[in-house]
């Protein structure tokens, strides 16, 4: 057990670590920070690391062996009526408690938050229910897909401007570290009593997209201008008991936002472990533990991510929005969004089950390298709406246009991992430094912070969509290539690639 948690920290800091020289190296040049904010986000980059390495160990230990088992129980030999109840509460309640839709509902003073979070996590409910049910009819993922962008889509013809962003935004809020990792082990566990591969993934892309319609809906109802975002303020922190202050002040609330968000999950597998599941006591005892360090892991990089990095990315996007050359807001966002997505819990989820479920065919490096660049243009793109005023409109029709084309020209297990991806691409590094950033970049600049800064989480939404399929585009075509040649012009090709040996050829 240690030696795994050892490993998990290892690639928590590799993840981790790039981020953290790029803050240091701009604040030693370009954007010199306070120490207090500079402490306050070495100490987050610290919990960082140590939270998301057991965060990682307790995901593989409980909430992805979870999320398989309840799915297999709630394949097609389960009764119809108790799937839709049961998808449905765990949708809500699961929703309700993801730490990033508090910060999303504060945004929006003219509807009470407790309204905002209910809407959202309906929505994320009722979706997850339909995405069951498209996976037990066999629904094909891209028309249901199409389907619903174009209904989404022609709703925000109807959506005041001042909701349109924060609506686009909570499809990737929603999709959190809690909410993530049990939903895509759910699908995975229905797709082994199914037989299909594709079915592992979509069931997080489906859930996206309830949030949004959702929002949108609550949008027209209230029909209010009375919409503004919550200025942030940088809190000021003198010396290192100041830094620890801030922590401990913050600690209790992650400590029982996670405990909230983890229960519904907890509560639904006692139930099933105790009427149909019924694991032996040792796996019990396992999941037990995983759920412990996911707890820890959570509370941890939570706390450091919100204290420790929403302080530096909010200066950060102030200081380099005063300077004479604001426009390097752009390659500098797309610098940091290369690396950052590396930091998201959900990433290591996602990697780890395509290269599980495709055998290895799909490498946890090609989806890792596809995301990064991804989320990369996605930055840039925020940034540069940022530096122009471009509206949101401009950029997130022709983007998912080429990502719903692209749907009927890939293979369709990469059309569930690309739209999974966009939810787990824009979690709670997004939402809690991407966003502060922007949000700096925009004050500095005039910009009106709620159409021209909200919208970035959309953005880290949409881009991996693109990104994930072209990367399907280009693995077709690569079996393409390899089943047209012979074998002899295969060992050839192997050849000068360097993949066999020029003696072997040799002596064959």
């Amino acid at each position: 057990m240690r030696k795994k948690l050892k490993e998990k920290i290892s690639e928590s800091l590799t993840s981790v670590l790039p981020v953290t020289v790029i803050v240091l190296i701009l604040s030693f040049t370009l954007t010199p920070m306070p120490n207090g904010t500079m402490l306050l986000f070495l100490l987050g980059a610290a919990m960082l690391i140590l939270g998301m390495g057991f965060f990682s160990l307790g995901a593989d230990m409980a909430m992805v062996p979870i999320g398989e088992q309840m799915g297999r129980r709630l394949g097609p030999g389960s009764r119809l009526p108790m799937v839709i109840v049961v998808c449905f509460l765990i949708g809500v309640f699961v929703t309700i408690a993801e730490p990033d839709l508090t910060v999303l509902a504060k945004q929006v003073p003219a509807v009470p938050d407790l309204v905002i979070i209910l809407t959202v996590a309906v929505g994320v409910g009722v979706f997850l229910v339909a995405s069951m049910l498209r996976t037990r009819f066999n629904i094909p993922l891209a028309p249901t897909l199409l389907v619903l962008y174009i209904g989404v889509f022609l709703l925000s013809i109807f959506v005041p401007n001042e909701f349109l962003a924060v609506a686009f935004d909570s499809g990737g809020v929603t999709t959190g570290p809690i909410t993530v990792p049990f939903i895509m082990a759910l699908g995975t566990g229905i797709a082994s009593i199914q037989g299909r591969e594709e079915d592992n993934f979509g069931m997080v892309a489906m859930c996206s997209v309830g949030p949004i319609l959702a929002v949108m809906v609550l949008g027209i109802c209230f029909q209010s201008t009375d919409v503004a975002y919550t200025p942030f303020h940088i809190p000021t922190v003198l010396d290192s008991q100041d830094a620890g202050r801030e922590f401990l002040n913050g600690l209790p609330a992650y400590m029982e936002e996670v405990a909230l968000g983890l229960l519904p999950i907890v509560v639904f597998f006692a139930l099933f472990q105790m009427i149909s599941i019924r694991l032996k006591k040792r796996a019990v005892i396992k999941i037990i533990v995983g759920m412990v360090y996911t707890y820890i892991g959570l509370v941890l990089f939570l706390t450091g991510v919100n204290v420790g990095f929403m302080p530096a990315g909010y200066f950060l996007g102030g200081a380099l929005g005063s300077l004479p050359v604001y426009w390097l807001l752009v390659p500098i966002g797309m610098v940091v969004g290369y690396f950052i997505v590396a930091a998201e819990p959900a990433v290591h989820v996602l990697n780890k089950q395509v290269e599980e479920v495709t055998s290895g065919a799909i490498p946890q490096k090609a989806i890792g390298l596809a995301l990064s660049i991804g989320v990369s243009v996605s930055i840039g793109l925020a940034m540069l709406r940022v530096c122009l005023g471009i509206p949101i409109y401009f950029l997130l029709v022709p983007g998912y246009a080429i990502a719903l084309i692209l749907m009927f020209f890939v293979p369709k297990i990469f059309t569930g991992i690309a739209f999974d991806s966009g939810g787990v691409a824009s979690g709670p590094m997004t939402a809690t430094f991407l966003l502060p950033l922007t949000m700096g970049a925009c004050e500095a600049l005039g910009r009106d912070v709620l159409t021209d800064a909200f919208g970035v989480v959309a953005m880290v939404a949409m881009t991996p969509l693109i990104t994930i399929q072209l990367l399907g585009l280009f693995y077709q075509w690569k079996v393409r290539r390899t089943q047209e040649v012979t074998p002899a012009e295969e060992r050839e090709i192997q050849l000068v690639d360097g993949i066999i040996d020029y003696d072997e050829e040799v002596e064959a």
